[in-house]
């Protein structure tokens, strides 16, 4: 078996080994909540040139670099999908400022810094330093999960990553082609002509593509089950075709279609980028794999000492002054200006890249080209070393991370939903009650429990509540429909695991929904009506602290009859449903609906309680009857 590995691989068993790794290492990263980038970019080390069990170009032969350049192309397609201008809200005049100025700056620092402190020649240093622009949006998206920014920074880095992606690479690919015209003897007016009409066209062609596709989707030109592969196919001709005109335009050319897409406010939008995202994973796993794996130990060890300067230059003074100076004069506060300027990890699109230009500047005679790849693969690693594991602590220092304790989002205003907020106040849980109807929130803003008046799927929302601060969510509306619609958006999100609802009315089989829509219903399946028609009878919701001395089994003698609703467990919510049990540990929180007897209400709150209860519980059946 030995024989046949060093013998090579088969195609086949390439795509095999590459996804099992790639994703493999995703998920570690996930369990052990580590940079997935790390793990990706070891695995690839240890397969290829540690133990030489898999070495791309040897068994993928002269397909290797084409794989590599259209998995980029379509990982930056999925980026352009993501930037709609609405998301933008207060981060817009910081972005611009940091695309506009802070991207032409970031090359002449990077240019300057691998030119004096690493001693490459001008060409690959210019060349280069274009690629630096780029900070890599597959990277930096979920070390803002992990790090629970708050939003406006976080959509600053996001957008600034993607739209400099694509500006990154045309830098670079402006400059590769000056240093290739003047290594042939090109003519100036020449040199221009090739360069400009290669760009313009690879712009015009993306925006045109994209707008047609949009118009054909709209006008339902395209099935709705063809969509998504007619998508794939355009992305692949656009690239084809306007990298063939000019190398390496095809990838601003496919991010301008993504923009041009994502705002054209298709009803398909959500499903197509929900696909390309799920795509893009198994792309960047699988490009991080293959470029770890094609690393040659003996170039990465010509590199010398200034190789570490050449990190140390990079994070501690080109990074901070690309945003620091064209900052200057913008309302944006320090502390988000600071955040973002030490926070700028490189990823799959530097590494990509580096690789395919470096190549070109060797063929071309220059043969400080071959250290482009080993010095993106330095400069990946640190930066997402050192940003991965204090991104979040630094949040936290400069005030601009969520809250430490578990938060909960209830959608919908009732009696229950103000009664299960103010009982995890006491456990020092976050709460937000959302409700279309303000007469629903006027008691919980009397009680002192944030509110939000609006629709939580709405684009306000985006912009005036802190997603970011509940990692659970509870839709508890009087429209059964809503209920299921907000569950169904929220869980590929959140994960369906954290998105749970009340049941609907009528849930026999006659009336049940497909399983992948709505959330997850909790134990007894209580429905709007049940839960409070129990607080117009005088139930009260509780929560009780558990402890060495007083358990699990004691706090059920206590109360016989009570309901468990969740637990609090090392700072996570955990809803009783049907396929979670009631289960607790001492330190754990329990809260629960506690029957009259034992819930010590007093009499003037539970006689208004209950008659508010009452009165939603009458026009809820009311409702349903009509609906009927």
């Amino acid at each position: 078996m030995e024989g046949e590995i060093m013998q090579g691989l088969t195609p086949v068993q390439v795509v095999a080994l590459v996804g099992v790794l790639g994703v493999g290492a995703q998920w570690l990263a996930w369990r052990l909540r580590l940079p997935a980038i790390v793990l990706m970019l070891g695995v690839g080390l240890l397969v290829g040139p540690v133990m030489g069990w898999f070495l791309p170009e040897r068994d993928l032969g002269p397909i290797y670099r084409p794989l590599i350049s259209v998995a980029v192309a379509i990982i930056l397609f999925e980026g352009g999908l993501t930037l709609t201008h609405h998301h933008l809200g207060d981060a817009r005049g910081p972005v611009q400022r940091l695309v506009y100025l802070g991207a032409p700056l970031g090359w002449a620092l990077s240019a300057g810094v691998l030119w004096l402190a690493v001693g490459l020649s001008w060409q690959a240093s210019a060349v280069f330093g274009g690629v630096m622009v780029v900070t890599g949006p597959t990277v930096i998206a979920p070390m803002l999960r992990q790090a629970k920014l708050r939003a406006r920074p976080a959509r600053i880095l996001q957008w600034e990553a993607i739209l400099n992606d694509p500006i990154g690479v045309l830098i670079a690919v402006l400059l590769l082609e000056v240093v290739l015209v003047l290594e042939t003897g090109l003519s100036a007016g020449a040199a221009i002509w090739t360069i400009g009409s290669g760009i313009g066209f690879a712009a015009f062609a993306g925006w045109a593509v994209g707008a047609g596709m949009a118009v054909a989707f709209r006008k339902a030109f395209v099935p709705e089950y063809m969509k998504v592969p007619v998508l794939f196919v355009a992305v692949l001709a656009v690239f084809a075709v306007t990298d063939t005109i000019l190398h390496e335009t095809g990838l601003l050319a496919v991010t301008i279609m993504g923009m041009v897409l994502a705002n054209a406010k298709l009803s398909s939008y959500t499903e197509i980028h929900r696909f390309k995202e799920h795509a893009t994973i198994l792309l960047v796993s699988g490009v991080f794999v293959l470029m770890a794996a094609s690393l040659d130990f003996s170039t990465l060890g010509g590199l010398t000492w200034r190789a570490a300067l050449f990190v140390l230059f990079t994070v501690a003074l080109a990074r901070p002054l690309q945003v620091l100076l064209p900052l200057i004069g913008t309302a944006l506060p320090m502390n988000e200006r600071w955040l973002i300027a030490l926070t700028g990890p490189r990823g799959v699109v530097m590494v990509a890249v580096s690789g395919l230009f470096g190549e070109k500047l060797v063929e071309a005679g220059i043969p400080d080209g071959a250290a482009l790849a080993p010095l993106a693969f330095i400069i990946v690693l640190a930066t997402v070393i050192i940003h991965g594991f204090t991104l979040a602590p630094l949040a936290r220092k400069l005030g601009l991370s969520g809250p430490e304790r578990p938060g909960l989002l209830i959608v919908g205003g009732s009696p229950f939903a103000l009664s299960l907020a103010q009982a995890l106040q006491r456990a020092d849980v976050g709460t937000l009650i959302a409700d279309t109807n303000r007469q629903h929130l006027n008691h919980a803003r009397q009680a002192g429990i944030p509110t939000y008046h609006g629709d939580i799927l709405g684009e306000v929302a985006e912009h005036k509540v802190e997603f970011v601060a509940y990692s659970t969510v509870l839709v508890a509306s009087d429209n059964d429909a809503y209920n299921t619609l907000v569950a169904t958006d929220m869980g590929p999100d959140l994960g369906r695991e954290h998105v749970w609802q009340l049941s609907r009315v009528r849930e026999d089989s006659r009336h049940a929904l497909p399983a992948q829509l709505g959330g997850q219903r909790l134990e007894g399946r209580p429905t709007f009506e049940t839960v409070n028609q129990r607080i117009a009878e005088g139930w009260a919701i509780r929560s009780t602290r558990l402890t060495e001395e007083y358990d699990a089994d004691d706090w059920r003698a206590d109360r016989p009859n009570a309901v468990p609703i969740l637990t609090i467990s090392k700072g996570e919510l955990c809803f009783v449903g049907e396929d979670v049990p009631f289960s607790a540990q001492p330190q754990d929180w329990i809260t629960a609906f506690v029957p009259p007897e034992q819930s010590g209400n007093s009499g003037k709150q539970h006689k208004q309680s209950a008659a508010e209860a009452t009165e939603i519980v009458k026009d809820h059946q009311s409702t349903q009857q009509s609906g009927s």
